[in-house]
């Protein structure tokens, strides 16, 4: 049996993040909430931790999904409260997050902000948001804001069919 593995992200709101990333074949679970790293990153930010099958949904499909879906080459105003990340558990994880970055860096013009940070400390987001999407489909923020993230990685084949409604 394939053991599950987790990574944080954040970038973005994290209905957004979270729609997103059930949306992918290989992603068993997503927990919205807000993880915090260590100083000077130790504020809370909007985040997601993706619980995943590496056979099925390997580290490097999901970092270039998440870097295609929030600004991660833009330093807005915003980034303490959306701040660009991804969160490791384990120091062989950071150099491979690190190095798959490296590489990915050449898919986008801009240079990439997202910092690679140690995972400190999650809270979960309360149940009244929580799988906002699946929720709320036709909510004018998920026409807006998340049908085009998961139109735009069904064009591009970064997610599996179970990402769409109908």
């Amino acid at each position: 049996m394939t053991a599950i593995k987790k990574i944080g992200l954040g970038g973005g709101c994290h209905w957004c993040t979270e729609a997103v990333f059930q949306a992918v074949e290989g992603v068993v679970k997503v927990e919205q909430g807000y993880i915090a790293s260590h100083a000077p990153a130790n504020a809370f930010s909007e985040a997601v931790i993706v619980h995943y099958l590496p056979k099925m949904a390997n580290l490097e499909r999901l970092l270039e999904v998440h870097l295609h879906t929030h600004n991660s080459t833009s330093n807005h105003s915003f980034r303490e409260k959306y701040r660009s990340a991804v969160y490791f558990f384990s120091s062989e994880e950071e150099i491979e997050i690190r190095n798959i970055l490296k590489k990915l860096q050449q898919q986008f013009e801009e240079p990439l902000v997202t910092q690679v940070l140690a995972f400190a400390e999650f809270k979960a987001s309360r149940e009244q948001i929580r799988d906002y999407y699946r929720k709320n489909p036709d909510a004018p923020f998920c026409r807006r804001y998340i049908e085009p993230k998961l139109k735009f990685l069904k064009e591009e084949s970064l997610i599996s069919r179970k990402g769409r409604k109908g």
